[in-house]
């Protein structure tokens, strides 16, 4: 036993068949149980969100005629996060003929999360790739085309090939009004139920097995119970514990918290990425951070001045001082190394006192050599809308002058636990999309979150679940046990309107935010995790006795909202610093200053913490409890990654 955790039992994937990695999804979709069409009229599944994964399982399984229940705390299903993911979405179609393939973009993801992820569950994410492009275009999705017709691709972070898919910088909002239209087909089918403006607040457990859930209306406060065969969750990540991201402000992890405090492993949570293209921090005014796409790297060229302290317009500074970083570093990928090797290589030189703009943090992405060489109309093409956007934020044209970047929280590849089947150590609890840990390992590659959000709803999800549904054939649920997690759920929100403190809700939160970013960010020490592990809990006890939450219950009540997602972080941000501090290595978005190389990049420790991190909560109090699955190389052997 640890001072900070408990070990507990080994933890395994056991849904997950033997044989050939290329034959393991289609021996598992053949092995699986089915629901006769008849039957699945009578199955009742919920759905926790409506972004890109559960908006396309929502649509796919009530295609397949199930009854789904579905909610989003969103006004519409369109306002979900997804809509904001910009460059583009990874698929081995090899359209370009340059040597991509299955087994490429595989080992292209199994590298650049830095050998911790699964291989059966990567390799499958690959051969659906190919599928999620062909169900997209026939939905009227407007790909980005060539003159002659063909869908165009780029490149991205951490790949030698052009595999992107995109549509101009609004990938994520024309992929998900797609999904959008299909279930919203299914609605007016009457297969699916859809609740919007309700946000989850408890999970119904009876004997042992996801049953329902416990949600509140945000307009009425009106507290509902909801049960069923099945509930999946697709609630998104949670990088706002750190307050400011590149997360919408409703972003949160609530869902995902409630199912672990029932049971459900949290995996991973300590790894988290910090994107390298955002628009830096311009003050203390700011409530959130916006995202510039990686797509940028394509044509821009980042870059810092060779000396610190030059504080000279971009354009005054001669092309020979001028330190082209990332090309100088790593000459085979340039700018589209990974996005954890470039936010580091950014923060090293802010730190040399080289970085650029207020305080010197920010490195330049500059496009002047892109519209030398194309032209403006060609860059406008592609890029158009991105570079409106910068203008608007900050006052610059970046068709005259460099933008300015700076990384910062953007995507969390830590989540719930799941298994081949994406169903949680809690029988009955599916986990798809950004919500569980499964694909990506310690780093996410650019354009693969798009990819695997639609693998998991339209693909995955409806042959896994309906196997769990066709081996269980369950009745009513007790209603004892849907009352008291509807007891639960009022008792937890009495007890935030009755602090009446003298600290809003956002001051904690920002004070969490903090707290995180400088011990649990970029880069971690010993120390620092120690440190943050003395402040959280201390925040946490002064949040409920000061946190002052006004209004009512029983009204729209947006501090209430936030006050319970405020108070989940504050016990996520604990967990996530004690995951950091256990894991004495760095690796993808995990980086120990203890643990680098002579060339300061990050140094794995194999031999010891090759496995997936799952914790189990072991109540208020209590040391969290250390399950590891062990991660198995067969195809793609760990090496140290380089990418000069």
């Amino acid at each position: 036993m640890d001072d900070f955790y408990t070990p507990g039992e080994p933890v395994a994937d056991a849904k997950s068949p033997a044989g050939p990695i290329a034959d393991r999804w289609t021996t598992r979709k053949f092995e699986a149980k089915l629901v006769n069409p008849a039957n699945k009229r009578k199955k009742k599944i919920i759905i926790i969100g409506t972004g890109l994964a559960g908006g396309s399982a929502g649509a796919t399984l009530g295609e397949a005629g199930y009854h789904v229940v579905q909610f989003c705390f969103q006004d519409s299903p369109r306002r979900a996060h997804s809509i904001a993911a910009q460059g583009g979405i990874n698929a081995a179609k090899n359209y370009r003929n340059d040597g991509d393939s299955v087994h490429r973009l595989f080992y292209d993801t199994v590298k650049g999360g830095d050998f911790r992820a699964r291989e059966s569950n990567v390799h499958r994410l690959a051969e659906i790739s190919t599928q999620i492009i062909d169900q997209c275009v026939a939905q009227g999705v407007p790909f980005a085309r060539e003159y002659g017709g063909l869908l165009d691709n780029r490149s991205f972070g951490g790949t030698q090939v052009s595999r992107t898919f995109y549509a101009r910088g609004q990938t994520g909002q024309q992929l998900l009004l797609g999904a959008y239209q299909a279930l919203m087909r299914q609605v007016d089918a009457g297969n699916v139920e859809l609740h919007a403006r309700h946000e989850m607040l408890d999970l119904i457990m009876d004997d042992g097995r996801a049953r329902g859930v416990v949600v509140r209306n945000l307009i009425t406060g009106e507290i509902s119970r909801h049960t069923g065969d099945a509930v999946v969750l697709a609630s998104g990540g949670y990088g706002n514990v750190y307050f400011l991201s590149t997360n919408a402000m409703g972003s949160n992890v609530t869902a995902s918290w409630r199912a672990h405090k029932h049971g459900a492993y949290f995996a991973n949570p300590c790894y988290t990425q910090i994107h390298p293209t955002c628009i830096p921090v311009s003050g203390d005014h700011q409530s959130k951070l916006t995202l510039m796409s990686e797509s940028l790297r394509n044509d821009g060229r980042v870059w810092v001045p060779k000396k610190a302290g030059d504080e000279r317009r971009p354009y005054d500074i001669p092309e020979g001082e001028r330190d082209y970083y990332l090309e100088r570093i790593y000459p085979s990928f340039g700018n589209l190394v990974p996005r954890d090797i470039a936010s580091r290589a950014a923060k090293n030189v802010c730190d040399e006192g080289r970085g650029v703009g207020p305080g010197g943090l920010g490195v330049y992405l500059d496009f002047a050599d892109a519209i030398e060489r194309l032209g403006r109309k060609t860059v406008e093409a592609k890029y158009g809308n991105l570079f409106e956007m910068y203008e608007r934020i900050t006052g610059e044209n970046p068709y005259e002058t460099p933008m300015r970047i700076y990384p910062a929280v953007h995507y969390t590849m830590g989540g719930l636990w799941v298994d081949y089947d994406l169903q949680s150590n809690i029988p009955g609890l599916f986990v798809i999309g950004e919500a569980n840990f499964s694909d990506h390992g310690a780093n996410r590659l650019g354009a693969s979150a798009l990819m695997q959000g639609l693998a998991d709803g339209y693909f995955v999800l409806p042959n896994t679940i309906g196997d769990y549904i066709a081996r269980n054939d369950l009745g009513p649920v007790d209603d004892t046990a849907a009352a008291e997690a509807e007891t639960r759920v009022k008792d937890q929100i009495e007890r935030l309107l009755s602090i009446d403190g003298d600290r809003s809700v956002d001051s904690f939160h920002r004070e969490l935010g903090h707290i995180m970013w400088e011990y649990c960010g970029m880069e971690r020490t010993e120390e620092g995790l120690r440190k943050a592990l003395e402040l959280i809990p201390a925040l946490r006890e002064e949040f409920w006795t000061r946190v002052k939450v006004t209004g009512r219950g029983e009204e729209l009540n947006q501090q209430l909202e936030k006050a319970g997602r405020v108070a989940d972080f504050l016990e996520l941000g604990e967990l996530m610093v004690v995951d950091a501090l256990h894991r004495a290595e760095s690796c993808g978005g995990h980086f120990r200053a203890e643990s680098q190389d002579e060339d300061g990049e990050a140094k794995r420790d194999d031999d010891a913490f090759s496995y997936v991190a799952a914790w189990e909560w072991a109540g208020a109090g209590e040391l969290p409890v250390l399950h590891k699955e062990a991660l198995e190389f067969e195809y793609v052997k760990p090496s140290q990654r380089s990418y000069k």
